[in-house]
């Protein structure tokens, strides 16, 4: 008994070295062969700014402050065009003309017409100051007996029917001006003039063609497309869900398709008191941003799209995570001391499209994963940190 137990002892000890092997040998297979850690970008919680912002549904349209289209109260052939596409005009310039000597003829015959009843009413009037003069001659040689009653009666009808032909004659005075105002008036509708200092966008017209206003309900092109380009804003859709945040003087940032890489500061200058009903889109709320300093260095057109961003709510010195890094459900993923990620539920405030508040379920300096679409990132696998970013 005591000789078989001897014999184990030494059988044990003898391949208690192949043993330990094969376990090294399995410990080393394992470490060598196990995954590695997944590398992540992390994330602090620390504290900023935080903006409730609304945008546009829509592409919006950077317009002129003052755009008219134009085109001459009257219609006719265009006589005298003064302008070219792109030029610079001043107030009360004129753009255009149209043939207008038929009109220019009656004007000179207003003015001959007046002459003609200034020297009528003039030679009237002294006819009618030499009959008064008569009978007060009368009257006296009538009190003296030289003359009858009747001859008095005479004299006086007469004085009173030369100054009703003076006071004609000079009535005959203000017709003639007002014609000559009549005149005038039809000059000036054949005659287009700025309404602002602006630049001739288009020109729909050359000398010889024939020009006509637009009536009502049909539209026409206009003669000369003016704007003002020294003040432009940005007009953009807002949907009707949002339209009740918005307010005039909000702070606003527009950004503009054609100048990459930029922003401008801008204020919100009016909200449309109605909400347009467009088949086949969505109900929307026309909204005009002013720029608070238009572009300078680049060239800012009118008829650019452009897209707002409109200031509501400003929450400041708040706990915030990039909003990238939420998960459905308002989780995140923690990464913990040890490496392990750790799903956790956090309550939510303000958002936008780059930061969201924190008001519970993370503290300042906790790390979070950013990059949420590398593969195997998920709770409860261990990582690696690629590199830690503050929220900015």
């Amino acid at each position: 008994m005591t000789v078989s137990t001897h014999d184990k002892r030494n059988t044990l000890i003898r391949y208690l070295p192949w043993l330990a092997g094969l376990v090294l040998l399995a410990i080393a297979a394992w470490y060598f062969t196990r995954p590695a850690p997944l590398h992540v970008q992390l994330v602090k919680a620390e504290r900023g700014l935080v903006e409730a912002t609304v945008s546009n549904t829509r592409a919006g349209t950077v317009k002129a402050c003052r755009r008219a289209k134009l085109a001459p109260p009257a219609g006719g052939q265009i006589a005298h065009l003064l302008v070219k596409k792109g030029q610079r005009v001043k107030e009360n310039q004129i753009l255009l003309e149209l043939w207008n000597d038929d009109l220019q003829a009656q004007a000179q015959l207003a003015h001959e017409q007046l002459g003609t009843a200034q020297t009528q009413a003039q030679q009237a009037c002294m006819q009618a100051d030499l009959a008064e003069k008569e009978a007060e001659r009368a009257r006296q040689l009538k009190e003296k007996g030289f003359i009858s009653a009747e001859g008095v009666d005479q004299k006086v009808s007469a004085a009173k029917v030369s100054r009703a032909g003076c006071e004609a004659a000079r009535s005959e005075i203000e017709q003639s001006r007002s014609r000559i105002d009549a005149a005038h008036a039809s000059l000036r509708r054949m005659v287009l003039r700025a309404p602002f200092d602006g630049i001739v966008a288009d020109i729909s017209g050359e000398l010889g063609e024939y020009a006509t206003p637009s009536p009502p309900g049909i539209p026409t092109p206009p003669a000369i497309d003016l704007i003002d380009d020294s003040c432009m804003f940005v007009s953009a859709p807002i949907d009707e869900v949002d339209a009740a945040d918005i307010k005039a003087g909000q702070v606003s940032r527009i950004t503009l398709d054609a100048i990459k890489g930029k922003s401008f500061a801008g204020k919100v200058k009016r909200v449309a008191p109605y909400v347009l009903e467009l088949e086949k889109q969505a109900r929307t709320v026309e909204v005009e941003v002013a720029f608070d300093e238009p572009p300078t260095a680049e060239n800012l057109l009118v008829g650019y799209s452009a897209d707002v961003e409109i200031v509501h709510t400003t929450h400041e010195n708040v706990l915030r995570i990039p909003t990238q890094t939420l998960l459905e459900g308002k989780r995140v993923l923690f990464y913990r001391p040890d490496g392990i990620l750790e799903e956790r539920t956090v309550a939510t405030g303000l958002a936008n499209w780059d930061h969201t508040e924190i008001i519970s379920g993370l503290n300042e300096g906790d790390q979070i994963v950013m990059s949420l679409d590398q593969a195997g990132v998920k709770a409860g696998v261990r990582v690696q940190p690629e590199e830690n970013k503050s929220v900015k």
